[in-house]
């Protein structure tokens, strides 16, 4: 038996999310959490779907999030408020903090094993805000911990085929490492599957799109939305990608197969190879590809060799990458110190 639980999912990412986790044949039991009451529209509209999921969903009266949250082997975490025009993934983090905090303290309290899938913005503090919530409650595994960044290789990949004029975006790898907004995200096409084939100025451009990619949608959703429905997607393919996305990842890894790789911010002190890492940047919290397996957290990949533009974005990316880190911890130490 296998049990999802959204946190979040009458939102803009919570309803695709949820459809597409009501789609998979891996998982047995669904279960839906959000603050407003159209959740509840949400949940008869999907209960409708004729797939194996049984579907429950809970607001928070009643013990709401206890009941979503008991017996759940996976959480997934879109909730908060979407990107506006002008507002950065820093501004979402005033609002977001404390909602984010309050459904880490639910997962600790009542799934404390279960693997976390962190997808409220802004990623880069939002994970080191869970994993000081797990740290209180004596519940922390770093190998259960994710950040989700997987849209930053999905662009990467869709930007990339565009250019070399392909229509199958999914024949082209770029790993992209660091964080999720803005110079953090730090695209590595001297690594890209297969070789790209772009000038020095080509791969500026598209490194600033990738970077960027979530203005791209804010923009032309003329301030109605931020990037919903391919940030459900990333968030999807991450827990399961089943034979219709060809590929299988964390729900496949947990049940046995081994060979997964995706790429993750996490928090690399505890995992295998993480301390490599961590060395090398400077940084407690970064992307890197992940290897996946029964615990999670298989194995942090190393960086590899990094062209001269990629350590100069590296460079640049660190002390942002630093204070986003910081501002999620902080935020949790100075709640304790008022206690």
């Amino acid at each position: 038996m296998v049990k999802v639980a959204v946190l979040g999912a009458a939102g803009g990412i919570g309803q695709p999310l949820s459809l597409l986790c009501k789609m998979s044949p891996l998982i047995d039991e669904l279960a839906l959490y959000d603050v407003v009451p159209a959740l509840t529209g949400v949940a008869v509209d999907l209960s409708h779907i004729a797939t194996k999921a049984q579907l429950n969903s809970h607001l928070p009266t009643d013990d709401g999030l206890k009941k979503a949250l008991t017996g759940s082997d996976f959480v997934i975490i879109p909730a908060g408020v979407p990107r506006k025009p002008g507002m950065t993934r820093d501004d979402l983090f005033k609002i977001n903090a404390g909602i984010v905090e309050t459904l880490a303290t639910g997962i600790a309290q009542f799934c404390p094993k279960a693997f976390i899938l962190v997808i409220s913005n802004p990623v880069n503090s939002t994970v080191p805000i869970v994993a000081e919530i797990m740290k209180k409650h004596g519940v922390f595994d770093p190998r259960r911990l994710f950040g989700v960044t997987t849209l930053d290789v999905i662009r990467a990949s869709t930007f990339t085929s565009q250019l070399h004029e392909c229509t199958n975006p999914t024949q082209y790898t770029v790993p992209v490492v660091g964080g999720h907004s803005g110079l953090t995200i730090i695209p590595l096409f001297s690594q890209a599957e297969p070789a790209v084939k772009l000038s020095h100025e080509a791969i500026k451009k598209l490194t600033i799109r990738i970077q960027f990619g979530g203005d791209e949608v804010v923009e032309a959703k003329g301030g109605s939305g931020s990037a919903t429905l391919s940030m459900a997607y990333a968030g999807f393919k991450y827990v399961y990608s089943g034979s219709f996305l060809r590929q299988a990842n964390l729900l496949h890894a947990v049940h046995g197969e081994k060979g997964i790789i995706e790429s993750s911010y996490v928090h690399l002190s505890g995992i295998p190879g993480g301390e490599n890492v961590s060395k090398l940047v400077g940084i407690d919290y970064f992307s890197v590809p992940i290897e996946l397996g029964p615990d999670g957290a298989h194995k942090a990949h190393p960086l590899g060799e990094l062209s001269d533009y990629e350590l100069n974005l590296l460079e640049k990316a660190r002390p942002e990458l630093k204070g986003n880190v910081a501002k999620g911890v902080e935020f949790i130490s100075q709640k304790s110190s008022k206690l």
